[in-house]
């Protein structure tokens, strides 16, 4: 199980055949790639920056994908989040969940990204033609994420 926090963007090709690569017991692979959107909240946005609280924001996420471990039988995840100045279509996140079967694959998967939406520590600040302002919690993420709750 791999987390990564970084500026550069990644290869969701090279990414996931390296999750793949040399395990013949995973049946399913299941992915996500979130991507800079150009609009939000009825404006247009021309870039993102989001920020993070260095080591406190890898182990949220190692617990989070941890959390995924314990409630599912994974073979393996990988979630990577960049950091910093992103353009529309730039590839924020990605979260990928590998198991022997599909059903396990996408529930780890889903709940890794509600989760990551309500509990992971960053803190997103969007452009818009009216200013840059920062991103308040969504309660349609909060609700979510509710699903998940033991």
């Amino acid at each position: 199980m791999m987390v990564r926090v970084q500026e550069a963007d990644f290869d969701v090709g090279s990414e996931l055949a390296a999750l793949r690569r040399d395990r013949p017991q995973i049946g399913a692979l299941v992915s996500f790639v979130g991507v800079v959107r150009a609009a939000s909240d009825g404006a247009g946005v021309s870039e993102m920056t989001l920020e993070h609280y260095p080591g406190m924001t890898e182990k949220a996420l190692a617990a989070m994908v941890g959390e995924a471990g314990r409630r599912w039988k994974l073979i393996d995840a990988i979630v990577i989040h960049r950091v910093g100045r992103l353009l529309p279509g730039d590839q924020i996140v990605l979260v990928a969940v590998a198991g022997a079967h599909r059903g396990e694959a996408f529930a780890a998967c889903e709940f890794l990204i509600d989760y990551l939406k309500t509990r992971a520590p960053f803190w997103k600040r969007e452009v818009t033609p009216q200013g840059a302002r920062w991103v308040a919690a969504r309660a349609s993420d909060d609700q979510a994420a509710e699903r998940w709750r033991d």
